[in-house]
């Protein structure tokens, strides 16, 4: 009795191992991939709403919920000036960041960005994404896993109750640029310049701690600067890039067919799409602005413009001048013509 027990209990062992290993297969297979999404943007941006959450969702589907993309909006992963790096490093596994947050991090890239390159954010994203398919600024990014780049159209100049008309009158104005592109732009045309991310512009203008802010349109809705801000100039000096890049470990960790399903949604197409959003709001809310009755100062074409022509030529070549280890005057003039065949 004892031994057709034992031989029982031995079978049911046996059994048991057996299922335990079959369920440890199975579920190899259906394993979920979770990726950690980080921006600086607020959850209800347009850019969250419309571009990033439908992204994830699409890679969700696509991937018959194999991955599952988590996102952290409003910096709450990530700072917005080193979320490039959490990406490099792992902190997060895909992370969003404009190229000039990180002073001197993307000199080459963010050649792009100079006047007369790109007129919409739209151009701006095919700009960068031929050069770098030409292999231009490729090497900027070899430490991730480049998903897309997008452009945020150009910049203009916001501030309260002072119209920017010429270049005289920013002497002494205290003003929030993006990047150190953006500030070699406004320092030649005697504005004095201030960093921050676009998230602090707010409390910065409502203290005092600056006159105004160099941003696009999108941002003036999106962190509410449209309840201070009433003078703006559209002049076209900068025009800000964004990278959504991935941790290259975690990319080549994936399986060759969720590999795809992240390259399905990257690139160029994926880039068009995202500054599509940015250029629509920034139309939205410039009308916005306009029916306000806000006051609108228009230098469209500032290289071609007797005021603002040769302080806006010596930032460019204060710039230019400072970019190390390439021909900087040559990636200029491709990233023009590149920009003259983007033109839509």
């Amino acid at each position: 009795m004892n031994k057709k027990l034992s031989a029982v209990v031995a079978l049911m062992g046996l059994l048991a191992l057996s299922s335990c290993s079959n369920q440890e297969t199975t579920s190899t297979g259906d394993d979920v991939v979770t990726l950690r999404f980080s921006h600086f943007m607020t959850l209800n941006d347009p850019m969250n709403k419309e571009v990033f959450e439908p992204w994830a969702r699409q890679v969700e589907e696509d991937s018959n919920g194999r991955i599952k993309v988590e996102i952290y909006p409003s910096a709450t992963l990530s700072k917005p000036d080193v979320t490039y790096d959490a990406a490099a490093k792992g902190t997060v596994d895909i992370g969003v960041q404009p190229q000039g947050y990180t002073s001197g991090r993307f000199p080459v890239s963010q050649i792009a960005e100079l006047p007369g390159v790109s007129e919409t954010g739209e151009q701006l994203s095919c700009v960068l994404h031929t050069l770098y398919d030409d292999g231009v600024i490729s090497d900027e990014y070899e430490d991730t896993h480049l998903l897309y780049m997008m452009g945020s159209g150009p910049h203009g100049l916001h501030t309260i109750d002072t119209p920017i008309r010429t270049p005289a009158d920013l002497n002494g104005m205290r003003i929030r640029r993006t990047s150190s592109v953006a500030a070699d732009m406004l320092e030649s045309v005697g504005a004095t310049t201030i960093g921050m991310p676009a998230s602090d512009t707010y409390t910065s203008l409502q203290r005092g701690v600056i006159d105004g802010v160099s941003l696009p349109w999108q941002p003036i809705e999106a962190f509410r600067l449209d309840e201070l801000v009433n003078s703006h100039t559209y002049v076209p000096f900068y025009n800000a890039a964004f990278i959504v890049t991935m941790n290259k470990d975690k990319y080549e960790s994936l399986p060759d067919d969720l590999k795809k399903v992240i390259d399905d949604n990257s690139g160029a197409q994926m880039g068009a799409k995202g500054s599509q959003v940015f250029d629509r709001v920034n139309a939205r809310v410039r009308q916005a602005a306009i029916d306000n009755g806000d006051t609108m100062v228009e230098i469209p074409d500032p290289l071609n413009n007797p005021a603002w022509q040769a302080p806006l030529e010596a930032g460019v070549q204060k710039y230019l001048n400072s970019v190390d280890g390439v021909d900087a005057q040559d990636v200029y003039q491709k990233a023009k013509a590149a920009g003259a065949a983007c033109r839509t």
